[in-house]
């Protein structure tokens, strides 16, 4: 896939993969984000995956201490180098790995989902329908983002597409499912947002805890959202540590 290589202050670049949404573009940019993982270049401190881009942070000092021609190349020139020749080829030839799909139960409407009658009147269908649509759709996760542990979430069905509220509210409770245009996802904590709120979930999608994986999804995963009921809902939250 065609791409272009931006600076990114001094400390950093981009890798961009086209424009717009699409599970092509993701697949590029995770590819490339697997395979610096599996092959990091000295200095480097971190990668975050968008929608369209990779973003590729170092440490400039260590990254020229390691180039045997420093002096005649800078840090960027340096990273750029080893990205198109040692990862971009190994990226267009990786084979896909199988996703992980998390299924996340929701209790929809009610106290728990303030605007589902909203979205159900802007898309013209009954409030059940809005669900069983919600449901019916197994969702990529693009990125995190947004707060810790937020995942923005493709594959919503248009039909349920909603505008983001005029005024957004100042806290939206931790856990609460939301649409935003043609995009769903989660609040993993309490936080403000404008996004239209449907149901919530028992699951904690941010655990600071745990150190190893502090946020339960990661791009490239899918997600299956299921209904529950309040007292399955509160039953489950019982249960979580």
């Amino acid at each position: 896939m065609q791409h272009t290589i931006l600076p990114l202050g001094e400390a950093g670049l981009l890798v961009r993969f086209g424009e717009g949404i699409h599970p092509e573009v993701h697949r590029a940019v995770k590819a490339l984000s697997d395979v610096l993982a599996d092959r990091p270049f000295p200095g480097l401190i971190d990668t975050v995956i968008s929608y369209t881009s990779l973003a590729v942070y170092y440490d400039p000092f260590r990254v020229l201490a390691a180039d045997e021609e420093a002096g005649r190349r800078t840090a960027f020139s340096t990273v750029s180098a080893y990205l198109e020749d040692e990862c971009l080829p190994r990226a267009g030839e990786a084979v896909e790995k199988a996703p992980r799909v998390v299924r996340v139960p929701v209790c929809y409407g009610g106290a728990y989902g303030p605007d589902l009658p909203f979205v159900a009147a802007h898309a013209g269908l009954p409030e059940e329908e809005v669900i069983r649509l919600h449901t019916a759709q197994t969702y990529l996760v693009y990125m995190i983002g947004f707060c810790p542990g937020f995942p923005y979430l493709g594959g919503m069905d248009r039909r349920i597409a909603a505008p983001r509220r005029q005024t957004p509210r100042l806290a939206i409770p931790a856990r609460s499912v939301g649409i935003a245009g043609e995009q769903t996802g989660v609040y993993p904590m309490e936080t403000p947002g404008g996004w239209q709120i449907i149901g919530r979930t028992a699951l904690e999608l941010f655990r600071p805890e745990d150190e190893r994986s502090p946020s339960l999804l990661a791009a490239g995963d899918l997600v299956q959202f299921y209904p529950v009921t309040e007292a399955e809902y509160l039953a489950e939250r019982k249960e979580q540590p």
